[in-house]
């Protein structure tokens, strides 16, 4: 069941904090974190700028794949947003794929911290079968998934709600908790929405700073 949200979050003042190559070099495992991933061309950057109204909090590249470290971004106390390197596009050397691969994996089986999993996709090529398998394995360990089809902007009214309904229909067949929602940087298609969703699942961080300033407050006393 989803937590009655009292607090808005002011996502324009997200802040980097650091790059990692792999889960070693980020910091503490606690608070709640949640990751944004999806293919190389998917949009992933642009969606975290608009979502953060920031033109260059995610660096945006003309190369799909540029991506190479985990980005993480300070939303608010006890709330992080996680970049994940993009996936099943980029020209690059196989090594460096696999490596890439392995960093992603290895964050999204050990993070503890990590509560809610974006999943980008390309409104025209959705569910591929890595996108598939990412939100396969995140129902298997119980993290609820946020579907964006992203650049909804290309396909006319029609067409596009007809593509939401058939993608949502696929979810279905995967089980868990997937919701799946059109999303356009350019036009600001479903911005509220996933704005409300991260919310949702940030929640939790503010009623843990609300119960330990409640306890300080009672110690004073």
């Amino acid at each position: 069941m989803e937590l009655t949200v009292s607090v808005k979050i002011h996502y324009q003042n997200t802040h980097f904090i650091t790059s990692a190559p792999d889960i070693r070099h980020l910091p503490e495992d606690e608070g709640i974190e949640i990751a944004f991933a999806g293919r190389s061309n998917a949009g992933k950057s642009s969606s975290l700028n608009r979502l953060t109204n920031q033109r260059s909090l995610a660096k945006t590249s003309k190369t799909p794949g540029r991506t190479q470290l985990i980005n993480l971004f300070k939303v608010d106390e006890g709330c992080h947003i996680v970049d994940l390197p993009g996936y099943g596009f980029a020209q690059v050397p196989l090594e460096m794929k696999k490596k890439w691969q392995k960093s992603l994996g290895e964050y999204l089986q050990k993070r503890r911290c990590l509560k809610g999993l974006v999943v980008l996709m390309d409104i025209r090529h959705p569910m591929k079968d890595l996108d598939k398998q990412l939100i396969i394995w995140a129902v298997d360990s119980g993290i609820p998934v946020q579907v964006l089809l992203t650049k909804a902007d290309k396909l006319k009214s029609g067409a596009r709600k007809a593509q939401v309904l058939s993608v949502r229909q696929e979810a279905l067949t995967l089980g868990g908790d997937v919701q799946v929602d059109a999303f356009s940087s350019l036009k600001g298609i479903g911005v509220d929405q996933l704005r409300n969703k991260l919310d949702v699942w940030f929640a939790p961080a503010f009623a843990a700073l609300e119960s330990t300033e409640d306890d300080l407050d009672s110690d004073a006393q």
